[in-house]
């Protein structure tokens, strides 16, 4: 055998174990990149107080970082079930200083009688994103008088918010036949639009998982005429698909917490990984939740057995998780990266 058809030889073998090994990353199944999620604090770090606004429920927060502290806008409601939004603050992220008053109350007609419930905040430049479900259980457009909408508010301190309306209407849309909510907006643009998920019901099953484009962060189209992630029979989450926290921006791909019911109504948490080039594209999923209700705050409330994430601050190696526990209190969770 010739040096030059060694060499070939050679080359053609170490080709295809290159090629081999390549093949064997594409197959090789998503990882999810956090460890067991633990509770930091056994007993809710907020609960309801008082005999005003924050009475009745105190859970389904939104946390992010500012200034070195954490600031949480909570769901708080009252005796009458008309939800505001309250403040805290907190040096460690488990002790948290309330305002007394809250920061967002219900005041447009889309949002009479049943106020303004389920923050999540996401911060592009110096402004802060706010969507939230606005819920008129007055005169709404339902059979019931009854409709709740995906909305959007700005600000740049936290405390003082300028409404932009309704962004996903209800009973409206490509597939949508009753109400939005939920919207976690991806920070960072792809494809040079702003990209969120959010919850809508489909004529053949309520409340699933749809997806939006922007280019500016205020108007919303949807993407598809269809939801972007469905609830599965017999699953976590049979009944519900409803985004947590604004999703992750991560290496392999758009990684989003979001919190599911099955057959029984138990709330539990799982994951989705959405392709970065095509945020509409699924990658990975949960077959089973990574957090479900254990204490008994979790499982004993206005809603019982449910743990709802909605708020995630990345914290060093840990990411802190921040949940309403049975529609009444507020708990955190952390999980260390792999």
């Amino acid at each position: 055998m010739t040096n030059a058809t060694n060499f070939s030889s050679r080359l053609a073998w170490a080709c295809i174990v290159l090629l081999v090994a390549i093949a064997a990353i594409a197959a090789a199944p998503y990882a999810f990149p956090l460890g067991k999620w633990a509770r930091l604090s056994q007993d809710p770090i907020v609960s309801p107080r008082g005999d005003g606004f924050e009475s009745a429920g105190t859970f389904n927060p939104a946390v992010v970082k500012k200034d070195g502290k954490f600031v949480m806008l909570y769901r708080a409601q009252d005796q009458k079930g008309t939800s505001s939004l309250g403040y805290a603050t907190s040096d460690d992220g488990v002790h948290f200083v309330r305002r007394s008053e809250p920061v967002l109350v219900g005041e447009t007609p889309y949002e009479k009688g049943g106020g303004v419930e389920d923050p999540r905040l996401v911060k592009v430049g110096d402004t802060y994103y706010l969507t939230y479900t606005g819920y008129n259980n007055i005169d709404g457009m339902g059979s019931d008088h009854k409709d709740a909408q995906l909305c959007l508010a700005t600000s740049s301190d936290l405390i003082h918010w300028k409404r932009q309306g309704v962004i996903i209407a209800s009973y409206k849309g490509k597939w949508n036949v009753r109400w939005t909510k939920s919207g976690a907006i991806v920070p960072e643009k792809v494809n040079g639009k702003y990209w969120m998920y959010y919850l809508a019901d489909a004529r053949d099953q309520l409340t699933q998982m749809g997806v939006a484009f922007s280019d500016d962060l205020l108007h919303w189209t949807e993407a598809l005429d269809h939801p972007v992630l469905s609830s599965r029979a017999g699953g976590f989450d049979a009944q519900v698909v409803e985004p947590g926290p604004p999703p992750i921006m991560t290496l392999e791909g758009i990684l989003l917490i979001y919190n599911g019911a099955d057959d029984k109504s138990l709330y539990s948490t799982g994951w989705v990984l959405f392709d970065k080039k095509d945020p509409t594209r699924v990658l990975a999923r949960a077959e089973q939740p990574v957090f479900a209700p254990e204490k008994e705050w979790e499982k004993v409330g206005q809603v019982p057995n449910v743990v709802f994430v909605e708020g995630l601050v990345r914290d060093g190696k840990r990411w802190l998780f921040y949940y309403g526990g049975a529609d009444k209190h507020v708990g955190v969770v952390t999980a260390e990266e792999r």
